[in-house]
């Protein structure tokens, strides 16, 4: 009874298959397990990563600030950090890759889902041939929050403290700068409904005092681009792999009604004595906005952006239902090893002005036709200490004009065009760390205003931002 299967058995080992058979069992048995292993192994990581990022404030939470990946003075990320980009903090960027508007450095995470981060500046404006002006202030106090509520949408906030004290008797205010929900649509692309920066030029998204150079905001986007400006409404934004980021927009927009022919607001700022900051805003005519960069090579931003709309905001007691705004930029940043150079031009235009000025004969600030300005500034990060300290000594150009033309009026009693007001400034920014700045210059005007703030003038400041 044993002789047939030992006989079998031999002739099986002969031919062998038997033993074939046994090791491709063993083989395939091994590949399936080793198989399943890696697959757990991978949903470990999968559910690693998935909870990592529910948790974190990450895309939202301030990171840092660089001008730029978008401001110091410039937009968006690889383009990079003010000069001393060793002392500057990195600008922080949505899942999109756009840079988060006014953000802080890293931020004070209060939880899981939910971050606070804030920024100041302290200056001191001694004028030169008016010394009995000179003014300490501080300009500013922000808090910023950022709460994700899951990982595709997030609310931003931030609320600013102007001049120190804000009651009816003081010249400080108290104001909301940004709130906005952002919901991640795609990995490259998003939506924002709130009160938004608007994305022209290189300050006006981020404006914290690491991020430009100087005591001062530049003249250019202050007077002519108002920064910081906001408008309420809804905003798309997104970028693609070569370097090319956009946003898109409709919402509020200025109203010409606010205009006061008898105060100086109009002729310091055409646009900020009129914009509403979402403060029970007009919004008959509703305006709209489009802005892009380009950052496909390292160090180099390309951008510009348009701001048009209808200003007149429905009010009946003044002939401006026509009247529409315009405004456009273009900027260039280019940061090769250790310096810093940046250009911004921008030109605005306010149509069907004729009738309302006349409404306006007499009064020492009627409408302008035409608003513009532009600057070249160049820094060099010259000496720097260690890891974090470093030394920035910078030159800007400026020449701008808040009434460049005036709509045409009879004989006699047209408005002549303002004076073309050209400032030199030369200073430095110490970065003690990346996140406090102390700062110094000298400024040079054309022609002296001082109503409106410009006469020569010797600046210190400092700035923080966390």
């Amino acid at each position: 009874m044993q002789r047939k299967p030992l006989a079998l058995a031999i002739l099986l080992s002969c031919a062998g298959l038997a033993p074939a058979a046994h090791a491709d069992d063993a083989k395939l048995k091994a590949e399936v397990e080793a198989l399943r292993a890696e697959v757990a192994e991978l949903r470990g990581i999968v559910q690693q990563m998935q909870a990592q990022r529910a948790q974190a404030p990450a895309s939202t939470a301030p990171a840092a600030a660089t001008a730029v990946a978008s401001s110091a003075p410039s937009a968006a990320v690889s383009a990079g950090a003010p000069a001393a980009s060793i002392a500057a903090p990195q600008a922080p960027t949505t899942t999109a890759g756009q840079p988060l508007p006014g953000t802080g450095s890293s931020g004070l995470a209060l939880g899981a889902n939910t971050s606070l981060w804030g920024y100041g500046q302290i200056g001191y404006n001694r004028p030169t041939n008016s010394a009995g002006d000179t003014r300490a202030d501080l300009s500013r106090a922000v808090i910023g929050f950022n709460h994700v509520f899951d990982e595709a949408t997030r609310v931003y906030g931030e609320i600013e403290w102007e001049h120190a004290i804000a009651s009816s008797s003081d010249q400080g205010e108290t104001e909301v700068e940004q709130l906005y929900v952002e919901h991640t649509l795609a990995p490259n692309y998003g939506v924002r409904v709130g009160l938004v920066l608007v994305p022209l030029g290189l300050l006006n998204e981020h404006h914290e005092p690491g991020y430009f150079y100087g005591v001062e905001r530049n003249f250019v986007e202050t007077a002519i681009i108002p920064s910081t400006w906001r408008e309420g409404g809804v905003a798309m934004y997104g970028n693609t792999e070569s370097g090319f980021n956009w946003n898109v927009g409709i919402g509020t927009g200025p109203n010409l009604g606010a205009w006061d022919p008898a105060a100086d607001e109009g002729r310091a700022s055409p646009l900020g004595s009129i914009h509403q900051e979402l403060q029970l805003a007009k919004a008959r005519d509703l305006s709209m906005y489009a802005a892009a960069n380009w950052q496909g090579l390292p160090g180099l931003q390309l951008g510009g952006g348009v701001f048009t709309g209808k200003i007149g905001q429905g009010d009946a007691a003044l002939p401006v239902n026509r009247s529409r705004l315009v405004l456009g930029e273009a900027h260039l940043r280019w940061q090769p090893g250790p310096f810093d150079i940046s250009a911004l031009y921008t030109r605005g235009t306010i149509s069907n002005t004729q009738d309302l000025n006349l409404q306006f004969l007499g009064q020492p600030t009627p409408v302008p036709k035409s608003f513009w300005g532009g600057y070249v500034q160049g820094a060099w990060r010259a000496l720097e200490w260690g890891s974090n300290s470093s030394l920035a000594p910078f030159l800007r150009y400026e020449m701008f004009n808040t009434g460049a033309a005036y709509a045409a009026q009879p004989q006699g009693l047209g408005t002549p065009a303002l004076p073309t007001q050209r400032v030199w400034t030369l200073g430095a920014n110490y970065y003690l760390n990346p996140s406090v700045v102390f700062k110094i210059d000298y400024q040079k005007f054309r022609y002296e205003d001082l109503v409106l703030g410009y006469g020569n003038r010797f600046d210190l400041g400092l700035g923080y931002q966390f």
